[in-house]
């Protein structure tokens, strides 16, 4: 469990350091594990087409367009698996939030309160998804070849720049409209 989640939890989900779309994204204090999903059979696809007449002549690429049907299959099942977790972290995250909707609102006020017991099961309900997060990336480049590794990493890292960039440029955007209209 990271040092935030343990010292203000709450914090996590308010993320000041985050941009309004990284926030407009957000699950459980993160990026949802399924997306690892969507991003495999993107670059999957693309790559694909890419070679499709080098494929289709025997030639192999090694890339992510050249997952095997084994591979397909485990990503598959990988994917239910993560999607009927994910569910279960999102009705867990909406229980604790249906009992701890006020202390959210005072602490975002700054009031500092804190109901122990429900800041407790927010901690855990965090510490859940963190860990779905990282055996959702393990079990992704276990199954992948490290080319593919590699190139779905990558993927995932550039992802996670284009959408810290444009949510950093909209955020300026309409901080410079509010200026404007200011005058």
């Amino acid at each position: 469990m990271s040092y935030t989640a343990r010292h203000d939890v709450f914090s996590l989900f308010a993320a000041r350091w985050s941009s309004s779309l990284e926030r407009s994204l957000q699950w459980v204090a993160g990026w949802r594990p399924t997306i690892a999903f969507h991003l495999i059979y993107t670059h999957s696809s693309i790559l694909f087409e890419t070679h499709i007449v080098d494929l289709l002549r025997g030639a192999r690429t090694g890339d992510l367009g050249d997952l095997s049907p084994a591979q397909l299959q485990r990503v598959s099942e990988l994917q239910c698996r993560t999607v009927r977790e994910e569910n279960e972290v999102t009705a867990e995250l909406s229980e604790c939030l249906n009992s701890t909707t006020s202390a959210v609102v005072v602490v975002v006020v700054g009031a500092g309160f804190e109901d122990a017991e429900n800041v407790e099961r927010l901690r855990s309900v965090v510490e859940k998804a963190e860990n779905l997060r990282f055996r959702t990336i393990c079990s992704v480049v276990e199954i992948l070849s490290p080319q593919q590794a590699v190139e779905f990493l990558v993927a995932v890292m550039e992802l996670q720049l284009w959408v810290r960039g444009m949510g950093l440029c909209h955020d300026r955007v309409r901080q410079n409209l509010r200026e404007f209209r200011e005058l």
